[in-house]
């Protein structure tokens, strides 16, 4: 714990979340698998409707004041938690903010969207569902903005840089106080894994403290080979900056529970976010946290963890995404 915050100190950042988020056992699930299942509630991290993008842009948007950026540019989906939380940030701050949401302009705002317009951001929509286009569209825009004389800070989808992973190496610090102040030792983590900065970042802290659990990350967004891939390349370079290597080993990432493709939903999300909310009070959304949910209740179904085990569920947010 000690070792990641003098790592993480020379590091700028925000302190725009409200840390360390709740963790509690699930005793629906625990009495159902006898094993110990908790869950961390980073969905309630409080600033901006919170989720797990205000711990990475704690530390992106303390990098661009280090770097006198006016302007902040973010990429995602109409619903994007990310872009959102992008908005909040940039208006406390008194940033412009700039949003390439991919998928077309809808009639009426509503959930994260509807968020955006009322923080002030401006939404450049594109006809398009691919990550790849976005990320296009926002070149395009920030040499347009430069242009006009801002200074830009750009982010790619889900704020997954090595910077913004640090807010994930601070997380897994956060959860060794847990255990700390819970007396238990946790054997895995399980969460969603999307733009892979969440998981690289625990990954890294994993590598930093040599905490022995398990990391395993639910794909919500690609197959598995690609998508640890991209943990695995994001992690080396977060490592990187903290001094340390990454294990590849490590690296765990399931898509069995993707269905056909990011955002789409699947029987197995819905009992998933069902069950959540109606025997734990908890609720979860059906594009990150509902898959990742099925995939823990399915492991513990098959016994995947020994019994007795404990076991954290990370609840990422994006629970906004019920008012759509």
């Amino acid at each position: 714990m000690k070792k990641i915050t003098e790592k993480l100190s020379r590091f700028p950042r925000q302190r725009h979340s409200v840390l360390p988020t709740p963790v509690h056992e699930l005793t629906a699930l625990s009495g159902m698998f006898n094993r110990h299942v908790y869950c961390k509630r980073d969905d309630l991290t409080g600033f901006g409707f919170g989720g797990n993008k205000s711990r990475k842009l704690d530390f992106l948007v303390g990098d661009a004041l280090a770097q006198e950026k006016d302007t902040l540019l973010a990429v995602g989906a109409n619903q994007s938690n990310f872009c959102r939380m992008v908005a909040a940030y940039g208006s406390v701050n008194d940033m412009d903010v700039h949003l390439i949401l991919g998928g077309g302009k809808p009639a009426i705002p509503t959930g994260n969207l509807r968020l955006d317009f009322m923080l002030g951001a401006v939404c450049h929509h594109v006809e398009n569902s691919d990550w790849e286009a976005w990320e296009h569209e926002a070149l395009l825009l920030e040499s347009k903005l430069i242009r006009a004389g801002r200074k830009v800070y750009r982010m790619p989808v889900g704020g997954s840089t090595p910077v913004g992973a640090l807010g994930y190496v601070d997380a897994l610090s956060e959860i060794l106080d847990d255990e700390q102040r819970l007396g238990v030792r946790f054997d895995a983590i399980v969460f969603a894994s999307s733009s892979a900065g969440t998981q690289a970042g625990l990954v890294a802290g994993k590598a930093l403290t040599n905490w022995p659990g398990q990391i395993c990350g639910i794909s919500v967004a690609k197959e598995s080979a690609q998508q640890r891939q991209d943990v695995l390349d994001l992690a080396n370079k977060t490592a990187e900056l903290l001094g340390t290597t990454v294990d590849p080993g490590t690296v765990i990432v399931d898509d069995f529970y993707l269905g056909d493709g990011y955002a789409v939903r699947t029987p197995a999300c819905e009992d998933a976010v069902r069950f959540f909310v109606r025997k734990c009070g908890i609720f979860l959304d059906y594009v990150y946290t509902g898959k990742a949910a099925a995939g823990l209740m399915d492991y513990l179904k098959t016994e995947r963890f020994a019994p007795e085990s404990n076991i954290l569920f990370l609840h990422t947010g994006g629970n906004v995404e019920l008012f759509e």
